[in-house]
């Protein structure tokens, strides 16, 4: 080898010993680290009836007894998302989208975020009643998919929820007829179709499917897993799905477990007495109806919150709970027959004060 040469190449090397020794030499400081996906900690509550109720004129006391707003009220105790239904075109217009829309820039105002539960029907949707909108009466598969797709579509660049639940308790399947859960195909069609809307226009927005029930859930979410989704999100009333609540949390887990996304219990309730404040009949009365560890008083009330509270956060991949109507006050009077069936199992009492309950939302899980 000339010198020539062997010069060159010493260069070479030391050059590029020197380059490689350079970025750990020269660098301020590490990268850094990929940022970790939120943790998911739902303490939420179900206000659909809020705005008819503040429409009403009816005021509202904190725990003090101090006049006060609800989603103040239920803010300052721990609350930190607000669960709304949204009808497609109820009559009226209560829980229709103007209503929700509304609703939900004064409760994203309020710091909260916005849990949006669309039942896909101008009514009530639940494991015994999924109406098609009358607007959509007579589709066939094809244009009820696009019309599930440009409505959802809408909500969600017009309201922009953080979450989403696609239908509402869809044990039965939604849309009936065609979505009916014995057809299966049609079914998953709608569901993807929802779904479809929600990550074309909002890649932030979690989407929830919903069952009424622990225990089917995981049959009934095993026939679904062809569907992008979130969370699992399922009703749990001790007078309808059982009163073993020491069976909840492994249920739960199991479901998270199977499926791996996180879960949550989306509706609840329990009452704080078994009296009435207006002559609409209560869905729940009697003590046979309810958890016979739990009474209803206000202490037993929020013992069970309490539990509940505990068990939706009690292993890995359980993120939280909602209760159901805690603003269901008897709002239209004492005498009123078509009031409020639940204003036992508000979480304000005869007088529209908030009660102990709320301090379950509070718990440092």
């Amino acid at each position: 080898m000339h010198m020539s040469a062997s010069r060159n190449l010493l260069i070479t090397l030391l050059s590029s010993t020197f380059l490689w020794l350079l970025p750990a030499a020269c660098s301020e400081k590490s990268p850094d680290p990929e940022p970790q996906p939120e943790t998911l900690m739902l303490k939420a509550a179900d206000l659909s009836f809020l705005p008819e109720i503040e429409d009403a004129g009816i005021v509202f006391y904190n725990r003090t007894g101090q006049e006060e707003d609800m989603l103040t009220t239920l803010k300052n105790a721990g609350m930190n998302t607000v669960r709304i239904r949204l009808w497609h075109t109820p009559a009226g217009g209560r829980s229709g989208y103007g209503e929700v829309k509304a609703f939900a820039e004064k409760v994203r105002n309020k710091g909260l975020k916005v849990w949006l539960t669309v039942h896909y029907s101008d009514t009530w949707a639940d494991p015994g009643h999924q109406q098609t909108p009358e607007a959509w009466q007579n589709l066939d598969l094809t244009a009820l998919t696009d019309s599930v797709y440009r409505y959802t579509a809408g909500i969600i660049k017009g309201i922009k929820p953080d979450y989403i639940q696609i239908g509402n308790e869809i044990n039965a399947g939604m849309l009936w007829p065609t979505g009916k859960y014995s057809n299966l195909v049609n079914l998953k069609a709608l569901l993807a179709s929802g779904v479809k809307a929600v990550r074309d226009h909002d890649k932030n927005c979690k989407i929830m499917l919903h069952m009424a029930g622990p225990d089917q859930a995981e049959w009934l979410f095993s026939n679904l897993q062809s569907i992008d989704y979130d969370i699992t999100a399922v009703s749990y009333y001790p007078f309808w799905h059982g009163k073993d609540l020491t069976t909840l949390g492994p249920t739960l887990k199991n479901l998270n477990t199977r499926f791996l996304k996180p879960v949550v219990i989306a509706e609840t309730a329990y009452p704080f007495t078994l009296g009435w404040n207006d002559w609409t009949n209560n869905i729940i009365g009697s003590n046979d109806q309810i958890h016979p560890d739990y009474p209803a008083t206000e202490a037993g009330q929020l013992a069970f919150l309490k539990e509940i509270s505990r068990i939706s956060f009690s292993a890995n991949g359980l993120a939280g709970f909602c209760y159901w109507g805690a603003e269901w006050v008897a709002f239209k009077g004492p005498q009123a027959s078509d009031g409020s069936s639940w204003e036992n199992m508000a979480l304000y009492d005869f007088s529209n004060k908030a009660l102990p309950a709320i301090e379950a939302f509070g718990i440092d899980q």
